[in-house]
């Protein structure tokens, strides 16, 4: 794919995430969802693609904009065919009450390298890439430490287990904790968690746990760009969900490898911080009707890590949602 895509994604991530920050705090996630919606809706419309949201925002009855679906760009044009990945803000209660880890997210691959996920409940274990190939869901809790560890050429007492702070969690706790390994829960938004396993400095070694499924695929993306490892079940709730993996021809017993989550390796990914994460830095409003952002890029084929910061003129960018 045109490594320009790459760039043309940050652009996207860094609209939602300047139009999510501005409700930062404020107690309203549905308008600070909007906004973020919006604003990368609209960057959409300025990208030469022929793409289609395989994760979005819910089906077409569900969601105004970026419902799974719906096709961005310009048909018949000759531009590239892509799946499209998004989650305007991972972590909307976050941004509601101004808690950290909110991000704007976005996925890019050929048409037919994503799963396309229904929304609903996906086990996840995701490690980084030290730890490729050692982990594996349908092993227990503790199997997976120890293999995480020997291949960390850690301590059990040296590792670090990060999950959702969810009851359903607890048994996962109790192992970690049984064990000797160090527990980080975090509140909401685990596409940064995921990621943040395939960072040394990050201090999380391994992912545990049930969350969203499209959230699960993104962070597949990111993971398999950074040469992690990640494996992930889909967990209907009711027959209405088994209905709807069936409808979008997704296998909800199987055991999902990152292969199977991602496909290949010419993946494109972007995080804009909204609030001030595990790797990027937070939206900032600097006066003069000016804000500063921090986005992680990714390009799976190259394996390249960037950090961009930019600063943003916001009454020159007509694109964004008033």
């Amino acid at each position: 794919m045109d490594r320009n895509l790459g760039i043309n994604l940050v652009r996207v991530t860094e609209a939602a995430a300047l139009g999510g920050a501005m409700y930062l705090g404020k107690g309203d996630k549905n308008r600070a969802d909007k906004a973020a919606v919006d604003n990368m809706r609209n960057m959409f419309d300025t990208i030469d693609i022929e793409g289609v949201v395989v994760i979005g925002e819910g089906e077409m009855d569900e969601a105004p904009m970026l419902y799974i679906g719906e096709e961005i760009g310009t048909k018949g044009m000759g531009y590239q065919k892509v799946d499209i990945a998004v989650d305007p803000i991972d972590g909307t209660n976050a941004v509601a009450k101004g808690l950290n880890n909110a991000i704007a997210v976005c996925a890019l691959a050929p048409r037919g390298a994503m799963l396309a996920a229904p929304d609903m409940y996906m086990d996840k274990l995701a490690a980084g890439p030290k730890a490729k190939g050692v982990i594996d869901i349908d092993a227990s809790v503790e199997d997976n430490l120890r293999n995480v560890a020997k291949a960390l050429n850690k301590n059990l007492s040296d590792l670090t287990a990060t999950m959702l702070d969810r009851d359903r969690h607890q048994y996962i706790i109790d192992v970690c904790r049984e064990l000797g390994v160090r527990v980080k829960l975090f509140q909401d938004g685990d596409v940064d968690a995921a990621i943040a396993t395939c960072f040394e400095d990050s201090g999380v070694d391994i992912m545990f746990g049930m969350g969203g499924a499209p959230e699960g695929v993104i962070a597949a993306a990111a993971i398999k760009c950074l040469g992690g490892d990640m494996q992930a079940r889909l967990k209907p709730m009711n027959d209405e969900e088994i209905a709807r993996c069936k409808k979008m021809g997704a296998a909800y017993e199987t055991k999902l490898t990152i292969d199977d989550l991602v496909a290949g390796e010419d993946i494109y990914f972007a995080a804009t911080g909204i609030s001030d994460g595990e790797f990027t830095r937070g939206v900032r409003y600097l006066g003069e009707n000016k804000a500063s952002t921090q986005t992680l890029m990714l390009r799976g084929k190259t394996g390249t890590i960037r950090y961009i910061d930019a600063v943003h003129q916001l009454d020159k960018k007509p694109e964004y949602a008033k």
